[in-house]
């Protein structure tokens, strides 16, 4: 995968664009949010997950479906159980990712931030293959976007404590980091 500077957006990953997206009102990018996701609920690769982020979910298709139906939401990546990645959102435009959030002070995360979600849940452990894609997409939006430090890369539960609690307790952030540093030394 090879994120393009210019278009904000990654060659060689799968392209499902979202219409859930508006300008950043200041074109900085400077934090990464890690969240989950699964559609229904810890059911993986239905592909549910991607009909949600374009408004083209059947709501009629699975009881959990009826409340989220009016919500427009999005992230600017999706990281499936086999490590295969999906675009929604340039990473120049601001995805709807965050919702009510804060960071260091600073509120409206999605402003300033890009949307990584794995599919998953907080307590089910991620694949081997979504470590491997999720590190691989941060050295390529670091290296892009130098403003996303170690330090600022957080879980949605950080920036939307008591609201959120994605990516969950399951997510090993200890083994994520350890595997950035070990790329960065290469």
């Amino acid at each position: 995968m090879q994120l393009d500077p210019a278009s904000g957006w990654c060659q060689g990953v799968n392209l499902c664009p979202s219409p859930n997206f508006n300008a950043r009102p200041t074109g900085e990018i400077s934090l990464l949010v890690i969240h989950n996701i699964s559609l229904p609920p810890a059911q993986f690769a239905t592909g549910k997950v991607q009909e949600f982020f374009q408004n083209r979910l059947d709501v009629t298709e699975h009881p959990y479906f009826e409340g989220i139906a009016d919500l427009r939401v999005s992230a600017h990546f999706l990281i499936e159980r086999d490590g295969a990645v999906t675009q929604f959102v340039s990473c120049l435009e601001r995805a709807w990712h965050a919702g009510v959030s804060s960071f260091e002070g600073r509120e409206v995360c999605n402003d300033f931030s890009v949307g990584i979600e794995l599919e998953g849940t907080d307590d089910l452990p991620f694949t081997d293959a979504q470590y491997q894609a999720l590190t691989t997409l941060t050295r390529q939006l670091q290296n892009t976007f130098t403003g996303i430090t170690a330090q600022r890369i957080c879980g949605h539960s950080d920036i939307a404590p008591g609201r959120k609690t994605d990516p969950g307790l399951a997510f090993d952030w200890a083994r994520y980091r350890a595997a950035l540093e070990k790329e960065e030394q290469q």
